[in-house]
């Protein structure tokens, strides 16, 4: 069982010419830690988040497997000539970035075009990074644990005073997280929602600027966020 992506032309009434233009190699065994978030660069390339499958975890740190990387491709499946290890013996050429365990949530920073992700951590240390061609250190980390999930920078107008934050959702205890970013680094840490009692699974910005989450709770439901989040009488909040 592998991670696999297709591409599908969309219909008035169904989903057309499906071609699949990656799949991980090799496949693994096992359902935990599949990672596998998309999100597109600036440039048109497409990043691709997969999991050490908790079995093939030795593997994150292997160029010739598929487990435990971030992969760049073209959306047509080929390789970009600058990926960091295109000319490097026995490594698999899509690899842009390695040594992960399982990255929940992958965003572009809509100012600088870096990708930022977040990842579980194996016993404690939840981390946001943003790699780089290679390998990079975390930017910050959770301990106790969060278990982040899906992540969107905040670019709308609704919300003016949130502005270039960082939105995460936690799956355990069940979370919205904000994070105030300077210059590519975590000045301060919010969070909502703790009275949901929910897992967070996804967030993203929709068309009005309101933010919409995803929960897989055994009553999973999508939730709209609009002004009244603001208002700490209304929803629990807290800071650190």
């Amino acid at each position: 069982m592998g991670t696999n992506v297709a591409r599908v032309r969309l219909g008035q009434n169904s989903l057309d010419d499906l071609e699949v233009i990656y799949r991980q190699d090799p496949k693994g065994f096992g359902s935990d830690n599949f990672g596998s978030r998309l999100v597109f660069a600036p440039d048109g390339t497409l990043f691709l988040t997969l999991g050490d499958r908790y079995h093939h975890r030795l593997g994150a740190q292997d160029l010739s497997t598929g487990f435990g990387k971030i992969i760049r491709i073209h959306p047509g499946g080929s390789t970009p000539s600058d990926n960091p290890f295109v000319k490097t013996p026995e490594a698999q050429p899509e690899i842009w970035s390695y040594g992960h365990r399982n990255i929940q949530g992958a965003a572009i920073d809509p100012e600088t075009g870096q990708l930022w992700t977040v990842e579980h951590g194996a016993r404690g240390g939840d981390e946001l990074n943003h790699p780089e061609a290679g390998m990079e250190q975390p930017v910050y980390y959770w301990d106790p644990v969060i278990a982040p999930s899906g992540m969107v920078f905040y670019t709308g107008d609704a919300f003016p005073e949130w502005k270039g934050s960082l939105f995460i959702g936690s799956l355990a205890p069940g979370l919205l997280v904000r994070l105030t970013m300077q210059d590519g680094i975590v000045v301060k840490e919010d969070l909502y929602l703790a009275g949901l009692k929910e897992r967070i699974r996804s967030v993203v910005q929709g068309p009005d600027d309101d933010l919409y989450l995803v929960t897989d709770s055994p009553e999973g439901r999508v939730i709209r966020l609009t002004h009244f989040i603001q208002d700490p009488r209304r929803l629990p909040a807290s800071s650190r």
